[in-house]
Formats: structure tokens, C-alpha cells, sequence
């Protein structure tokens, strides 16, 4: 019987992501590096890995892990400070060269990016020549996934890395999902890949025999986005200029605080940060969270939401610090986050950026 959901094979979508990004730009900028098991911040006591190279995560090492859990796994690790301004430095480029291509560009990060290149007869050819641009420019290999919507070329991007790419043409994208492991699936993580199993739901094939029903009782919204996606459903557009929906700025400290004189003063450092943040994007909000972890790692977050939007300083100060002494602290306090959302964003209008039209050729690939 066939499939009363069809998807959309007209657009031709790329997601380039930069291979190991913090990482590869250490081992570029200090050749002695080259070839080593290196960690991107992670040093110290209490640091936590930014990054680390292909070599470092043949050990386990990753981001997000501790450094002193990283370097147990590693011992002859390398630690390098992470250098922001230089990431942001050689993103710069990159994202020119995604430019000389399209101007419907969606920058996840600094690292990666989402394409809408639906204009030229091969998005395939377009993804090589990007990435041979980027290496030409920078010294540095990004992988590439190529398909008809975003879900499946962030997919395909992870296929052959690093420094390879994948296309999925419209013709082979129900095989692809049907034979894919769920846990292959964006947005599936660890927990929700047990719960699917646990549902005798291994694969795509067996995600897809699933009613919608079904799904969303055991998901919920969550449910019905993976009922579309498995029939290759996927609608969101390839955005410009996003519209960010909350700002924020957190520092975990180097000792846990249990004084309140200090806490304060780190709010209003923090307070501080997140104002230069609302500047730059031109926006407030008027629902602030406080989020606090303690050393035990329990994690709080308190919110509040006002009349008037908050972006400076001193008013995302005293509205956090109420919020801190809204109930006593549990514990010494490890980290400690401000963030704004319900921002002033709603009404804006974002300029739609003109389409490059190539010529359309015969005998292309996707």
C-alpha cells in the first residue's frame, strides 16, 4: 500500500560541519600538536573538554567530559586554553565561502552550517567545491551531507568523517531511513533510543510501521516528528537570519561559592555578559531564569517574568539576585547561569536575500 505521505524532493540541501573545529585550529596553529591526542580547554581541576581531536576520541575522550575524567582516560593527553576569537576568526571565512555559494545560509555554530542550494543542478558538486574552498582558505576539512531537507543532511554530514561528504537523492531516501538505526537518527539520544528499543523499535523500518497514534503516546509532539521524518518529512526551511528565542551567559567557578558576597559579585559579572550579548543582537526580554548548580551537581532554575523588557545590566542584576534569594541555597554553588527569554523579537521583519540562480545542466548528480 502506498504511503499516503510523500515528501518534498525539490529542495537540495547541504550541512557542512567543520571536522574536530576547536581542535583542528590548535593542531593547525602549533604543529607539534599535529597528530597528538589534544583536549580543547578541559585543563585544571574542574575544567570540562571543549573539543578534542580524532586522535584524543579514539580514548574515549569528548566534549563536555571532565578534564580530570579525560585525562584518565588519556594520560598522555594535551590540554590547549580555548581561543575564541581565533574559532571565530577562521568561522569567518568559512561562512564567506558558504556565501560565494548561496546567501541562504543558517550558521548552527561556529562550526557548521545549513545550506539551501536548491538552485544549482548538483548540490553534491556544490558540497565538494565548498569544502576544497575551505581547505584552499583555511588549511582545515569540513564533512558535508547533501540531501532533500535538513534532518537528512545533518545525517548524512556525520556518514564519512571526517574530511568526506554523503548524498542522499530523493530516490534512495525511504532505503536509507528504513535500514538506519534509530540511535542514527538526529535528535535520538540515549534515553529515548532505550525507550525505543525497549518498544522493539530498532531500525527505521520498524519506527515506520509505528502508528502516529502510537508514537505520540509514547513521545509525545516528539512522537509525531519522528512518525514524518522516517517517510523523509521535513519542512523547516533553511533561515538566514535566525531569530533567537532566548540569550544567556553561565560561569562555573574555579572553587565552589557558599558566601553570598561572592555570588553576588559573580551575578553581576554574568549580569554583565549578558548585557554585551543583548546588545549585539539588539534585543530584551522580559522573562529572566537564574539557573544554579551545586557542587553535589543538583540543578536549579528559577524564573520570573515581568511587564518591562530587562537588557541592561543593572536591571538583569537585580531581578537575578532576587530571584537567588527567592529560597535559601542548597549547597555551595558550582555554576550559576542568567539567561532572557520572551524577548522583543515577535514583530521583526527579516529581509528575504535574493536567490543565486545558476544555469541548470544536464546528466549532474543531486
Amino acid at each position: 500500500m502506498k504511503d499516503e505521505f510523500t515528501f518534498d524532493s525539490t529542495r537540495k540541501i547541504i550541512h557542512v560541519d567543520m571536522d574536530a573545529f576547536f581542535a583542528a585550529v590548535e593542531q593547525l596553529d602549533h604543529p607539534k600538536w599535529r597528530g597528538k591526542p589534544l583536549a580543547v580547554g578541559g585543563g585544571g581541576d574542574r575544567g570540562v573538554v571543549s573539543a578534542a581531536s580524532y586522535e584524543a576520541r579514539k580514548y574515549g575522550v569528548r566534549s563536555a567530559l571532565s578534564g580530570v575524567i579525560a585525562k584518565r582516560l588519556c594520560p598522555h593527553l594535551i590540554f590547549a586554553p580555548t581561543r575564541f576569537d581565533r574559532y571565530k576568526e577562521i568561522s569567518e571565512i568559512v561562512r564567506s565561502v558558504f556565501l560565494e555559494y548561496t546567501s541562504l545560509v543558517e550558521p548552527l555554530s561556529l562550526d557548521e552550517a545549513f545550506l539551501d542550494v536548491s538552485e544549482y543542478p548538483s548540490a553534491t558538486m556544490v558540497a565538494q567545491e565548498i569544502r576544497e574552498k575551505i581547505f584552499s582558505k583555511t588549511g582545515l576539512t569540513a564533512s558535508a551531507g547533501i540531501s532533500i531537507n535538513k534532518f537528512l543532511a545533518k545525517i548524512a554530514s556525520d556518514w564519512n568523517k571526517p574530511n568526506g561528504q554523503k548524498t542522499i537523492p530523493p530516490e534512495e531516501v525511504l532505503s536509507f531511513l528504513e535500514n538506519l538505526d534509530v540511535k542514527k537518527f538526529h535528535g535520538i539520544g540515549a534515553k529515548t533510543k532505550l525507550k525505543m528499543y525497549g518498544l522493539g523499535i530498532y531500525s527505521g523500518n520498524d519506527l515506520k510501521l509505528q502508528s502516529a497514534a502510537f508514537l505520540e503516546k509514547h513521545f509525545g509532539k516528539s512522537g509525531i516528528h519522528y512518525f514524518k521524518v522516517v517517510r523523509g518529512i521535513h519542512t523547516s526551511e533553511v533561515k538566514p537570519h535566525r531569530i533567537p528565542k532566548s540569550l544567556g551567559a553561565e560561569r562555573t567557578f574555579e572553587t565552589n561559592l557558599s558566601s553570598e558576597v561572592y555570588i553576588e559579585e559573580k551575578l553581576k559579572l554574568i549580569s554583565a555578559l549578558l548585557e554585551k550579548r543583548t546588545k549585539k543582537n539588539k534585543v530584551a526580554g522580559k522573562t529572566i531564569t537564574l539557573k544554579i548548580k551545586y557542587s553535589d551537581f543538583i540543578q536549579q532554575t528559577r524564573s520570573k517574568t515581568g511587564t518591562l523588557y530587562l537588557s541592561s545590566k543593572e536591571l538583569i542584576f537585580e531581578e537575578s539576585k532576587k530571584l537567588l534569594y527567592q529560597e535559601k541555597l542548597l549547597n555551595s554553588v558550582r555554576l550559576i547561569g542568567i539567561s532572557l527569554s520572551n524577548l522583543n523579537t515577535s514583530k521583526k521583519e527579516i529581509p528575504k536575500p535574493e536567490l543565486l540562480i545558476k544555469n541548470p545542466q544536464l546528466s549532474l548528480p543531486f
